[in-house]
Order: structure tokens, then C-alpha cells, then sequence
């Protein structure tokens, strides 16, 4: 079983940027695809981004490719979502998540989730 904790969340004004992280417990978090998800209010959860296990593949929603950019540390347990050039539309709660799969952009497909961070991005 693995645990993930999310952190640094906050409230930034549009075009800043934040650093998401999460650490998960267990020593299996090496053999988990790894994603960051979001939802805003009144709205459905939504994919941003993947890496899989041994980070040769990543994929982003197509709202945050180029903005956003996804990593892992295996050493520390930990995977990052680099957020750049904010916008207002990107306020929400945003969830890190594991996955036995490779990489999968379904939020059915993880198994794994952490309590989220909330992100405020204001114009």
C-alpha cells in the first residue's frame, strides 16, 4: 500500500508559478506511474499529467503541455508538478495519484490517492 501526501499549494497571481510535491510511503513507490489530477468547484476531476515509473514517459493534458512539467525522484519518493505561467483556470485542488500501470491518463486506473493541495490562481 502506499501513502502520498501533497504540499505546496497557495495562491499565486496569473502568470507566477508553484512547485506541487508528494511523497509516498513504501517502498514499492518506485513501481508506480505516477499523475497529478485536478478539480476545480462544480466541475469533474480532470488528468494534467503522468510519468511513468522509470520517468521515460510523461503526457499532459493538452489545457497545461508547456506550461506544466512533471518529475519524479525514486531516491526520495517524491514526484513534482512544476506549474509555470499560471492561469485563473488552473485554480482547483490538484491530487497526486499512483497507478500499477504504466502511464494511463484514467483516474479509474489509480489506485492510490493523496488528500490534495488547493491551488488559487488570480488574475
Amino acid at each position: 500500500q502506499v501513502q502520498l501526501v501533497e504540499s505546496g499549494g497557495g495562491r499565486v497571481q496569473a502568470g507566477g508559478s508553484l512547485r506541487l510535491s508528494c511523497t509516498g510511503s513504501g517502498r514499492t513507490f518506485t513501481t508506480y506511474a505516477m499523475g497529478w489530477f485536478r478539480q476545480a468547484p462544480g466541475k469533474e476531476r480532470e488528468f494534467v499529467a503522468v510519468i511513468s515509473r522509470d520517468s521515460l514517459d510523461t503526457y499532459y493534458a493538452n489545457s497545461v503541455k508547456g506550461r506544466f512539467t512533471i518529475s519524479r525522484d525514486n531516491a526520495k519518493n517524491a514526484v513534482y508538478l512544476q506549474m509555470n505561467s499560471l492561469k485563473p483556470e488552473d485554480t482547483a485542488v490538484y491530487y497526486c495519484a499512483a497507478s500499477s500501470r504504466y502511464t494511463t491518463q484514467r483516474g479509474n486506473n489509480y489506485s492510490y490517492w493523496g488528500q490534495g493541495t488547493q491551488v488559487t490562481v488570480s488574475s
